[in-house]
């Protein structure tokens, strides 16, 4: 792919080999809280090599990382024909798993990122032939046309953002994809009141996550575009509210 005057053109995916990264002009600076508030976790060279590690995704989530891949995998189905979106990169093997559905479909899967760091992590990753564009994008400009996508995965992405970006974010996903698509959004959410975590763990998402407490004090759902949503819309929790999935259906009207 490459961009022209702002505009998206598409090339055939590669062949056998890794695939190379697509850098769009417009909108692919590093946001400024990813550089002030992440480093550690997605930009820093070592920060790959120690997060990479399976057990240690699911160490992060409490033990919950393959009930929450499998559970937005569920939703977007076994096979995938057509386009599929994933926004930003994740450490563990969702994208993998997320790849081979789309090989049994016929389709193909557009993973967005705005490091080169996490896009070359995500090239060792993924197996040869796979029908993957990784895509250096920031997600609140993806800089595609409406409607270009089947579906669309925002995993985890969410609490890492700032409210308006994270507004302006799905915004975009819902914009992407086709009416009647399906956006799943899997990300944190506000403990029950019994939960211990909801008293140990909010000093430490205060100060490694600045932004992650505002998924507790609001809904995912609530910072869908208005009018996105065609009423379809569900939500799902986990491990005491922990953890929220939200599936909606994008609407004919797209939203703003």
């Amino acid at each position: 792919m490459s961009v022209l005057s702002g505009r998206l053109e598409e090339t055939t995916l590669p062949g056998p080999g890794p695939a190379p990264v697509h850098h769009l002009r417009d909108g692919a600076g590093v946001p400024h809280y990813l550089k002030t508030h992440y480093w550690w976790a997605y930009i820093h060279p070592k920060a790959v090599a120690l997060f990479e590690r399976q057990w240690l995704v699911n160490l992060i989530l409490w033990g919950n990382y393959p009930r929450l891949r499998d559970a937005a995998l569920a939703e977007l189905g076994e096979h995938l024909p057509g386009r599929s979106l994933q926004v930003a990169c994740v450490y563990g093997d969702l994208t993998c798993r997320l790849s081979e559905r789309a090989a049994a479909g016929g389709g193909t899967l557009d993973v967005v990122d705005v490091l080169p760091i996490q896009l070359e992590n995500l090239r060792r990753k993924l197996p040869e032939g796979a029908p993957v564009r990784r895509i250096r994008r920031d997600s609140t400009r993806l800089g595609v046309p409406d409607a270009r996508y089947d579906r669309a995965l925002v995993f985890f992405l969410l609490h890492e953002q700032p409210g308006p970006d994270r507004a302006r974010t799905l915004a975009e996903v819902m914009r992407v994809v086709k009416p009647g698509g399906t956006i799943v959004v899997v990300d944190y959410g506000l403990p029950r009141w019994w939960h211990p975590l909801r008293y140990l763990w909010r000093p430490l998402l205060a100060r490694l996550e600045p932004f992650a407490l505002d998924l507790w004090r609001r809904e995912i759902a609530d910072w869908l575009p208005a009018g996105a949503v065609d009423g379809r819309l569900r939500k799902r929790s986990f491990f005491g509210g922990l953890y929220r999935m939200v599936v909606a259906a994008r609407s004919a009207e797209g939203g703003e």
